[in-house]
């Protein structure tokens, strides 16, 4: 019968030969034997997990939909209360007795209205959704004048870099020329989205003298009932065509002062019009308001960008500091461009964090490996690293997951574990290789004795993280990335440990360690490092052992 040997009397762990023999049966065995079916494996992981690795996209930090639905109805020249009564209050409701709503909050603005609808923990997003759908569609008493209504889940956007334009101008100046700025932003292709920020609302302001108003009889409620009236844009229902329906809007908005000059507000007796522009002075300007923008001391004015779909914070943050720097060549000496708050650099660093530990660890698998074993065992196990990595990438892709901080972190938590079932399995390919056995079959015989210990130990690491998969609310979307991760990075590098890696130990020659020649300075250092370490082992480390067993309870 086919078995491996038992330790030797002195208490070494390394086996001796029983016969040479391979064995034939088995998974294990027969993956070790044939090393086209192992390098085929291999194959698949490695360039599926690069072409998964490609496909996957990048963030800063993870992007979910949050426990909320989002109302929003444009009522365009409302007051906030005519929104509120006309809009919201119907809205809330009718969604307030939903199942899986926990809170209703609503927010009414000018021209516009929102109802934050809070899930509880345990609710279907998805189905809360189409409920809410279901239940505003159902809504007849909206104003005519108010747009169509939309439903959606709410999404925590990510901003990638800021650019910030400064100086000693009128904020007018530098408002304009954040416009320009933005615009020529959305021209490049690799930014999508882009938000002014820092400026206050424009607003239009309308002086009339009241002697006009007296002349021609009209109030001030009159003006902006006009005003209002030609500031709307609204829709006109659709046309079938053969393409499809087309929608209809009528777009009358008026949003500066010039636009407004000529808008007719009544006819006289003559049949001559009276227009906006012949009775007020009208001037284009902002809201007041206590918050204002500084940078280094001067009015700003600022740009974010955000990462949209597939695009890469680095693409983004790149594209926005290559425009700045095209810009500041443009700019009057007053005037500054800086980038600011670059949250893609925290990207870059923990990519180059998990990048330089990876590499640490590759180089010292191989380096403490080839002095204490072989240097052929140790690149073929420190060759696990990137299989299971690159393994994982092919695992997670069709899941969404991104490259995030969170990720990344869940990666660089694996480097310590990653490689010791492949150590182990090596390790004792080269003790039954030490023993006199062939390659083939010590590889074999290594992989069936490591193969419960070590498939148990795994089991083990994964029970610790797989409670992660089950915390509730926006944190459990958040944390269950890290499981996600870690399980797939373990299950590959099991899979490489048992199932690739046996072939490329077993179909190598015996071992010889030269005694003469160029390269038998470093087989003298690796024997006598093997001898340092069985006497430690012998002399020490199995004495303190067994008196720490005989007297455990000291």
């Amino acid at each position: 019968m086919d078995t491996p040997s038992k330790p030797d009397p002195e208490g070494s762990d390394t086996p001796s030969v029983v016969n040479e023999r391979t064995p034939k049966r088995g998974m294990l065995a027969w993956m070790a034997s044939n090393s086209v079916a192992a390098n085929l494996l291999m194959f698949v992981l490695v360039v599926g997990g690069i072409m998964g690795a490609l496909r996957t996209k990048q963030e800063v930090f993870p992007e979910f939909d949050l426990d909320l639905v989002v109302v929003a109805v444009a009522y365009p020249g409302a007051s906030p209360a005519e929104v509120e009564q006309g809009i919201l209050l119907a809205v809330e409701e009718r969604v307030r007795g939903l199942d899986g709503v926990k809170r209703v909050k609503s927010n009414a603005l000018e021209g516009t209205g929102t109802v934050n609808i809070e899930l509880l923990l345990d609710a279907d997003a998805d189905q809360v959704l189409a409920d809410v759908k279901n239940e505003v569609d159902r809504i007849t008493t909206f104003p005519e004048e108010a747009e169509e209504p939309t439903v959606s889940l709410a999404r925590n956007r990510r901003q990638v870099i800021s650019l910030i334009l400064s100086g000693d101008q009128d904020l007018r100046t530098l408002h304009d020329l954040a416009e320009d700025a933005r615009l020529a932003l959305l021209d490049d292709e690799a930014v999508t989205q882009v938000e002014l920020e820092g400026v206050p609302r424009l607003e239009v302001a309308i002086e009339v003298p009241r002697a006009r108003l007296e002349q021609y009889g009209l109030t001030l409620g009159d003006i902006a009932r006009e005003v209002s009236r030609g500031s709307l844009e609204l829709p006109a229902g659709g046309i079938d065509t053969n393409r499809g329906e087309i929608l209809v809007r009528v777009a009358d908005r008026r949003r500066a002062g010039y636009e407004l000059q000529d808008l007719v507000l009544r006819g006289t007796a003559t049949g001559a019009e009276v227009r906006l522009g012949e009775i007020a002075e009208i001037r284009d300007g902002y809201e007041e308001t206590d918050q204002y923008s500084l940078y280094d001391g001067r009015r700003a004015v600022r740009l974010t960008a955000y990462r949209v779909g597939n695009e890469t914070p680095t693409a983004v943050a790149d594209a926005v500091k290559a425009y700045a720097e095209k810009l500041r060549g443009q700019l009057p000496a007053n005037i500054s461009v800086d980038t600011w708050n670059d949250d893609s650099q925290i990207l870059r660093e923990r990519i180059d964090l998990l990048l330089r530990n990876a590499g640490a660890g590759l180089v010292l698998v191989v380096v403490i490996l080839a002095l204490f074993l072989d240097l052929r065992l140790a690149f073929w196990v420190s060759l696990g690293i990137p299989i299971s990595f690159l393994g994982s990438f092919f695992v997670l892709a069709p899941t969404g997951l991104s490259i995030n901080m969170i990720t990344l972190f869940a990666f660089i938590v694996t480097l310590g574990m990653v490689v010791d079932d492949a150590i182990v399995v090596g390790e004792r390919t080269y003790a039954f290789i030490d023993a006199g056995n062939a390659p083939m079959r010590a590889a074999i015989l290594a992989a069936r004795e490591m193969a419960v210990p070590i498939t148990f130990a795994i089991l083990t690491s994964i029970a610790a993280f797989a409670p992660m998969f089950f915390v509730p609310g926006t944190m459990g979307k958040v944390f269950v990335m890290i499981p996600a991760v870690v399980i797939s990075v373990l299950v590959i590098s099991l899979v490489e440990s048992f199932l690739v890696l046996p072939a490329h130990l077993g179909h190598g020659p015996r071992r010889r360690l030269p005694r003469r020649g160029l390269l038998a300075l470093p087989a003298r250092v690796q024997r006598g490092i093997a001898h340092g370490l069985r006497w430690f082992i012998v002399g020490i480390y199995q004495p303190v052992a067994r008196g720490a067993v005989r007297e455990r309870y000291i």
